[in-house]
């Protein structure tokens, strides 16, 4: 396994614990779209 995979792996595995953690917690994940800041609440963030 090369070290882009291992680190496409573990950025994939840091995305999930965050929506986890943000959806256990109720708190907002704060995203940039664009060139703009955008709040989404835990019940709208997509798995």
């Amino acid at each position: 396994m090369s070290t882009s995979e291992k680190l496409e792996i573990g950025m994939k595995r840091v995305k999930a614990d965050l929506i986890a953690f943000k959806k256990e917690k109720n708190s907002e994940l704060v995203v940039m779209q664009g060139d703009k800041i955008v709040h989404i609440k835990p019940e709208d963030i997509p798995n």
